[in-house]
């Protein structure tokens, strides 16, 4: 038997018994009410009856005061008369709307008829002859009134005697329903209690069989969460990951074997000890302590995860960089009653990250090695020379010329390295960096690769779209996009060998047609606030486009250009550099993507980067 099927048992004892005295008390209540209008039908009865009586003696009031005016003829004799005169109507008009019996209504009708005839034919007459001075002695008259008299006192017993039966049969009709209820009342109560006393027991059995079977089923549970929690715990400590659980006082309650080594200390050791004191946690940058993962999970109550830069102070003073989550522990109620922490080293990892990132940044270096060597190369070389003309037989105006234009070239140079230095110069903190200039910028630097290509860049690229960002980063980012655009389309018009030096002067000094695969357009535009394509909210930002007109990338191949080591260059790519791009980039809280199409009436590859304005930056990257 399970809970539901326990508690519709509890239900139906209780509900059942319930049911059974309702209805009983149902049953009372029917016949109470029943004993109640029977006994207010007798109350009326009795009413009646002494409105009867009170009409009778009222109309024997009229008779003697009628009389005692006859015999004296004295008008103090009509009193009686004269006041029950006044009385009779309403008692008359009460009979009436007591009683809605057609036949007693008609009995009443009558009375009042005689009682009217009476006072027509007898007493009027009478008193106007004695208010004449006329004699009321004739025999005849006296015997009409006294026979209409009679009339009305048969009336009036007969009215009497019926209301007295009805009452008596009300009486009668009370006592017998006193004897029903009575009878009823024992029986229900007689019913009932073998109705509750056979259904209980028959429920009380079936209660008690089920808790044999559910005694003996949490005895072979209980023996089963004995073997379940050994073997969890077998799990927790084969587990590759430190796991620590707390109680919800931030008190430490176990360890696993990785825990134990990761922090140095033994579970012994550290249980009942607050979490705080084992598990001391500082940011890798700041050296700040991070606030304690059980008392962030109560405050936010939900899973957290911490920033990857963060460092674990083992017992003996040591460091390691780790990567770790708390979730909260519940019970039935959801009312949290502690926090499994889960944490794992990953100073291997990110030491091999930094690596990755370095060589990326060798290669990209490297890549540019020579375009700068040339680009300052040549203008140094232009400086000498207008030197060398200086120091001749020129003339004043042509000094000022060659100086001028030796001025241009140190310029040029000087602009140049300042932007070889920002490629690599690293920044603290988020600053104000202008797209347009930091893209103008890397064009410049690659002016020489582009043209050894064979690629021609056209940019739109508008003043003032001012975001906050590290530039050093995303300077990476932009050089590897314009690079693989460029090679790209180098790629497409057969451009493969490298070109000699004096014909990428001539092309400088001198630039050919651009063949329209060989066009590599970069624009950036500003971006309000709103929504992403799948439906999220976007901050303002600028949206960075780099499109060429090469090859384009299979279907097959573009689903994996952002995993670490894949590379469609062959030999001469590291397949490193999108996907450090995208890290750079989610770090700055942007997106990164590419569409490409191998179609030959539409090839090529568009490279889109979002960056927020202000950004809230992601320590952890990708």
């Amino acid at each position: 038997m399970n809970s539901s099927s326990f508690d519709q048992i509890l239900r139906q004892v209780f509900i059942v018994p319930m049911i059974a005295v309702l209805l009983g008390a149902g049953a009372l209540a029917w016949q109470i009410r029943q004993a109640s209008t029977t006994v207010a039908r007798i109350e009326a009865s009795d009413a009646t009856i002494a409105r009867t009586d009170s009409l009778a003696a009222l109309i024997v009031d009229q008779e003697t005061g009628l009389r005692g005016y006859q015999t004296t003829g004295d008008s103090d004799f009509l009193n009686p008369y004269t006041n029950a005169a006044v009385e009779i109507p309403k008692v008359f008009q009460e009979l009436r709307v007591a009683n809605r019996d057609p036949a007693y209504r008609a009995a009443v009708a009558d009375l009042e008829a005689a009682h009217q005839l009476w006072e027509d034919t007898f007493a009027q007459p009478l008193m106007s002859t004695l208010e004449a001075g006329g004699q009321t002695s004739d025999a005849d008259l006296n015997r009409v009134g006294r026979r209409e008299m009679d009339a009305i006192r048969q009336r009036v017993t007969a009215l009497s005697a019926a209301a007295t039966a009805e009452r008596k049969g009300y009486i009668e009709r009370w006592r017998h329903q006193v004897r029903v209820m009575l009878v009823a009342l024992l029986t229900l109560a007689v019913g009932i209690g073998l109705v509750i006393g056979l259904y209980t027991r028959r429920q009380l059995q079936d209660v008690s069989n089920a808790f044999r079977q559910a005694h003996n089923i949490l005895r072979s549970r209980a023996e089963q969460a004995f073997r379940s929690e050994q073997k969890l715990r077998t799990t927790l400590q084969s587990i590759g990951d430190g796991v620590i659980t707390c109680d919800a006082e931030s008190r430490i309650e176990t360890m696993n074997d990785v825990a134990q080594r990761l922090t140095g200390w033994t579970a012994s050791e550290a249980r009942h000890l607050p979490l705080d004191q084992v598990f001391r946690i500082v940011n890798q940058t700041t050296r700040e302590p991070i606030e304690n993962p059980v008392a962030k999970v109560q405050r936010l109550n939900s899973i957290v995860t911490f920033a990857d830069h963060t460092i674990l102070f083992r017992k003996d003073g040591s460091e390691i960089i780790i990567d770790d989550s708390a979730s909260p522990i519940r019970n039935k109620e959801s009312k949290l009653i502690g926090v499994v922490l889960v944490f794992r080293d990953i100073t291997l990892q990110i030491k091999s990250q930094e690596a990755l990132l370095a060589n990326e940044k060798l290669a990209v270096a490297g890549r540019l090695a020579a375009t700068i060597a040339h680009e300052i190369h040549n203008p140094l070389d232009s400086v000498s020379n207008l030197l060398f003309l200086m120091d001749g037989q020129s003339t004043p105006d042509e000094s000022h010329h060659f100086l001028q234009l030796a001025k241009g070239e140190i310029a040029r140079v000087t602009q140049i390295s300042r932007a070889m230095l920002s490629l690599y110069r690293e920044s603290k903190a988020p600053v104000a960096i202008d797209i347009g200039e930091m893209l103008r910028s890397i064009l410049l630097l690659m002016e020489r690769r582009f043209v050894s290509l064979g690629v021609v860049v056209v940019q739109d690229l508008p003043e003032g779209l001012v975001i906050h960002g590290f530039p050093a980063e995303l300077r990476q980012v932009f050089t590897n996009l314009l690079t693989n655009a460029a090679e790209a389309a180098s790629a497409r018009i057969g451009v493969t060998q490298p070109v000699e030096p004096a014909v990428i002067d001539a092309r400088m000094a001198d630039p050919p047609p651009a063949h329209e695969d060989a066009i590599v357009h970069v624009s950036a535009v500003a971006c309000p606030a709103g929504m992403t394509p799948e439906g999220l909210p976007r901050p303002a930002g600028v949206q960075v486009t780099i499109d060429d007109h090469g090859n384009g990338i299979p279907d097959e191949a573009l689903s994996h250009l952002f995993t670490p080591f894949f590379t469609t260059k062959g030999e001469r790519g590291t397949g490193l550099g999108l996907w450090i791009s995208r890290g750079i980039v989610t770090k700055h809280g942007g997106s990164i993507s590419l569409a490409s199409s191998v179609e030959p009436e539409d090839h090529g590859t568009t490279a889109s980067v979002f960056l927020a304005i202000n950004p809230t930056m992601n320590a952890g990257g990708e």
